[in-house]
């Protein structure tokens, strides 16, 4: 009989809301204190994870739950730079997705 695995279910740091985890964005910091979007979700390092979407993003910014989640303190001008990532991110997936 074979058994059927579950998906992993991570919650997004912005909404609070579970999901699959292939449907979140990471967000990394690795060994060296770099702190960088994983859209691979398989780098090395310390993980949290935000929804595809801006504004929860923008959520998890403001109320520093990356800051927590990463055990880092991020800088305004580290979570633009994320913020950019992010949106590359995104573009890079939806074109991905519709077979471009």
């Amino acid at each position: 009989m074979k058994r059927v695995r579950k998906a992993p279910v991570r919650t997004c740091v912005g909404c609070g809301r579970s999901d699959d985890k292939r449907d979140l964005v990471r967000v990394v910091r690795t060994a060296e204190g770099h702190v960088t979007v994983d859209p691979t979700g398989k780098s090395p390092g310390r993980g949290a994870y935000v929804c595809a979407d801006q504004a929860c993003f923008e959520a998890a910014a403001r109320k520093r739950r990356f800051d927590s989640a990463l055990r880092v303190r991020l800088m305004d001008d580290d979570t633009d730079r994320l913020a950019r990532e992010l949106a590359h991110a995104l573009t890079a997936s939806d074109s991905s997705r519709q077979g471009r």
